[in-house]
């Protein structure tokens, strides 16, 4: 009987490699070899790295009883893993976490752990459901009002696709050398490791912005840091931290500029330049909150650029205001403008050194090919007007511009270069620009979502708990109506959904 039984298992073996071999039917074993996730452990005051093969099925238990037999530790129960600012508990899946392949976290001897901080529980969504489509200038109402529309919204998105948009901020990624979704991570301010917990979640983008803001307790046994320090990385698996790699060092590979004006278009709202309708667009921080697609806005730096026609403002530097012209938007976070391409940021750069140079009072060499910027000191101009550029060598005029001369400047000097020239970004239009404001379109579809119409004057109505008894707030109307049916409220309602 048992070799009749191990006959037939053989057969059945062969059967599955002839099915596999013709791909009716799908290996198994290839199956789990891509499913693999590769985790860099670092644990100890050396910050040594073991390396673990694991399956997102798997959950944090598993990498503890995996690293036991690597460390100095009785039980794997005396381990703690500490990722993204949080402890993570023994049931969490991997899957359920933010790890990429080859991502980093941290492990201590629970021997060692220091007085905490009052812990939150880690759901890594929270971070990127309250922050990715914040605007910079949001204020804490604005916040809560934004979350909750989000979160409508949120609601009816029923495909995956539009579910993992949310999930990712944007950033420019300085080895990708282009607009990437990132990720948040946050270290101890002091040491630069992934070792410290902190006492609360980040709730706007000015938490993560400005350093010191959220503290928290490093778990390292050398460090007393108190203060975490956020940073954004691009999420691609292709450049991680390696082995040899400082904590410091690390920090510094890792982080890149996170460009919190560009979204996900999730209310499909259309560009105020070319009336499209795209994926992402770059929100402006104006009051209308104007929204133009990432090709009009690299169009509309472009066009600015060269014409020379950006805004030399104290605080922020050389940058822009919203594409309509509104008052208080200029773009705050200038890593916006490497949308524009590498070639183009570096002229950027060259013209905002420039302009940072004219405003005060300095010149730019003339000699062709030089155009080195050169502060002058105090001398009275009349006094002193030769000027040597300490770039090229070549001397000039400080008053005309003009090679050095004895005699009185024969010309005026040739400002033209820096005088603005017409525009080749398109005008903007009225009716587009009213087309395009986000917080508008967004307030509609809100509304829209979470209010239904009196069935009598059509006045929205929002229900905030309670039965589903709605009486119409429109003093002239005052109609008694059905949550659920919409109709006049009746006893068929009473009796049925009274209650929900």
């Amino acid at each position: 009987m048992a070799f009749i039984e191990l006959l037939f298992n053989a057969f059945n073996v062969y059967v599955d490699y002839i099915l596999v071999t013709l791909r009716l039917r799908p290996s198994v074993v290839t199956n789990a070899y891509d499913n693999k996730m590769h985790l860099n452990i670092r644990y100890g005051k050396q910050n040594k790295t073991f390396g673990l093969n694991l399956t997102p099925d798997m959950c944090v238990e598993d990498i503890k009883r995996q690293l036991k037999d690597k460390i100095d530790v009785n039980l794997w129960s005396d381990i703690v893993i500490i990722f993204s600012g949080k402890e993570l508990p023994n049931e969490l899946k991997l899957s359920d976490c933010d790890f990429g392949q080859n991502s980093v976290i941290h492990a201590i001897n629970a021997i060692n752990i220091k007085t905490k901080t009052n812990l939150i529980p880690f759901t890594q969504s929270t971070i990127n459901e309250k922050l990715t489509n914040l605007s910079i200038n949001d204020t804490s109402d604005e916040t809560r009002d934004e979350l909750r529309e989000r979160r409508l919204l949120s609601s009816v998105t029923s495909d995956d696709h539009n579910k993992d948009r949310h999930k990712y901020f944007f950033v420019f990624c300085n080895t990708c050398k282009q607009l990437t979704n990132g990720k948040l991570r946050v270290v101890c301010d002091k040491c630069k490791n992934g070792t410290i917990i902190v006492d609360r979640d980040p709730h706007e983008w000015d938490d993560v912005l400005i350093d010191g803001r959220i503290r928290g307790v490093c778990q390292s046994e050398d460090c007393n840091g108190s203060i975490a320090r956020f940073y954004f990385k691009c999420a691609s698996n292709s450049h991680n931290t390696t082995d040899d790699q400082t904590a410091y060092e690390a920090f510094e590979s890792n982080r890149t500029a996170v460009l919190y004006l560009v979204r996900h278009n999730i209310i499909d709202v259309s560009c105020l330049a070319c009336t499209d309708i795209k994926d992402t667009v770059l929100v402006f921080t104006c009051v209308s909150k104007h929204a133009i697609c990432l090709d009009c806005f690299r169009d509309y730096c472009l066009s600015r650029l060269n014409d020379r026609r950006f805004i030399t403002d104290p605080i922020v530097g050389y940058t822009l205001n919203c594409a309509v012209g509104c008052s208080d938007s200029l773009i705050r976070e200038t890593h916006h403008f490497k949308l524009m391409g590498e070639q183009a940021y570096e002229k950027y750069q060259r013209f905002g050194a420039e302009e940072f140079v004219l405003n005060f009072g300095g010149v730019l060499c003339p000699q062709p090919g030089c155009g080195a910027g050169i502060m002058l000191d105090e001398t009275d101009p009349d006094i002193c007007t030769r000027i040597t550029c300490g770039e090229c060598g070549f001397v000039f005029c400080r008053k005309c511009l003009q090679g050095s001369h004895v005699d009185d400047c024969l010309i005026e000097s040739d400002n033209s270069l820096y005088e603005p020239n017409t525009s080749s970004f398109k005008n903007m239009n009225t009716e587009n620009a009213d087309q395009s404001k986000w917080d508008e379109i967004m307030s509609r579809t809100a509304i829209k979502l979470s209010t239904k119409p009196c069935p009598k004057c059509r006045t929205p109505t929002e229900r905030n708990g309670g039965c589903m008894h709605i009486v119409c707030t429109r003093a002239q109307c005052g109609f008694n109506w059905c949550w659920i049916c919409q109709t006049e409220w009746n006893r068929d309602c009473m009796g049925n959904h009274w209650f929900g």
